[in-house]
């Protein structure tokens, strides 16, 4: 049986999740702006779902908006702003996901001005930086709480308060940290935030955007007024209601003060490093999410590793163009040498990984990467 350390991409949809859609998808098909009983039913369900999104990032009900994805809760939080907004100036960072990136370069294209906070060896940017390029005229300032690839936190609060003391707002993607970390609201002082249901054991297809109280959207996708007229179309009821209850979930995971997730990641590197010596770690050592490791292993590249052991299910940061081999942005950004960060492997836990299969994933990832090394 193949291990699953791929958690970053898409987390399995955990069974009270499963269990708290099925009646969605059979009896109470509904349409929420129905009046009649079914459509009731439905209605009641979406908003206990926003309520239960709401009590995890420590907001109200009404300042969450259900979209398809994190990508869509992107593109209406940065799209939705710029086009409200006479300000044409936009900062962001040079570690952002695509959701991100591409709706950036989008205004870029369109006239807006597109600054990029660097970062530093450890994946994170430096607030005054952000101070160092911000101005009268910047509208937004849109960096992710937790990188992707090597999971690095930004300084969040530090960039929403350089942001305020200019009158610009700031949105951050949580995709990868709601569920794995606390994300509250009021910690963070963002304006607003994008949550991805497949990355904290929701369905795929349902996310979520926290917009402020007062905070003035132009919606991209024009229709009828479902959730309050910013994203229209009928809303996805099963899976808004599973969303509804990973977060619930995560909620209890995290008050509960046990972090197996962090104690699986820290088992895996001990075993690791153990085994495969020169083996080093990418991203900063204590401020990341307790779930990722982005190892770079020595003299082989990471997709060479992986391929030598076919018991493990991860990925690298590396994309394949006209079969040659790119190394990933993100560490170029951080300045890894290009040839070292090819051996680049990212391997990140969940709620659902063992201890053996931790144990299990590295003995396989050693015997890989000698394999590997033996074939070169």
């Amino acid at each position: 049986m193949t291990i699953y350390l791929d958690h970053n991409a898409t987390t399995p949809i955990l069974p009270p999740v499963v269990d708290g859609m099925l009646p969605f998808l059979r009896e109470h098909f509904g349409n929420p702006s129905s009046r009649h009983e079914y459509g009731r039913r439905a209605h009641q369900a979406v908003e206990q779902a926003r309520g239960q999104v709401a009590e995890l990032l420590g907001c109200a009900p009404e300042e969450v908006f259900f979209t398809s994805g994190g990508t869509e809760a992107n593109n209406l939080a940065i799209r939705g702003v710029a086009e409200a907004s006479e300000r044409r100036h936009l900062i962001t960072s040079s570690i952002e996901h695509p959701a991100t990136a591409a709706p950036c370069r989008y205004l870029s294209e369109r006239g807006w001005r597109v600054d990029l906070l660097a970062v530093d060896r450890a994946g994170q940017v430096d607030a005054a930086d952000l101070r160092r390029q911000i101005g009268d005229d910047t509208g937004l300032v849109t960096v992710m709480h937790a990188n992707n690839e090597t999971g690095a936190l930004q300084p969040i609060a530090a960039l929403a308060e350089g942001a305020h003391e200019r009158g610009a707002l700031i949105h951050t993607d949580a995709a990868q940290s709601v569920g794995k970390v606390p994300v509250r609201i009021a910690a963070l002082g963002v304006d607003l935030l994008t949550v991805a249901g497949h990355k904290l054991h929701a369905p795929k297809g349902v996310g979520a955007l926290y917009v402020r109280r007062g905070i003035r959207l132009r919606p991209f996708v024009l229709g009828a007024g479902h959730e309050r007229g910013l994203r229209p179309g009928t809303e996805n009821v099963a899976s808004i209601v599973g969303l509804g209850i990973a977060c619930e979930l995560a909620g209890k995971r995290l008050a509960s003060g046990t972090d197996s997730v962090r104690t699986a990641r820290d088992r895996l590197w001990n075993r690791l490093r153990e085994a495969v010596p020169g083996l080093v770690i990418h991203g900063h050592e204590t401020e990341r999410l307790p779930n990722t490791l982005n190892l770079r292993f020595p003299r082989v590249a990471g997709s060479a590793v992986l391929a030598a052991t076919p018991e493990v299910a991860a990925s690298t940061g590396s994309a394949c163009h006209d079969g040659g081999e790119a190394a990933s942005s993100v560490l170029l950004a951080m300045g890894i040498d290009p040839v070292e960060a090819l051996g680049a492997v990212r391997l990140s836990v969940g709620v659902t990984t063992t201890p053996k299969d931790v144990d299990a994933a590295a003995d396989a990832l050693a015997r890989g990467w000698r394999r590997a090394c033996e074939g070169r």
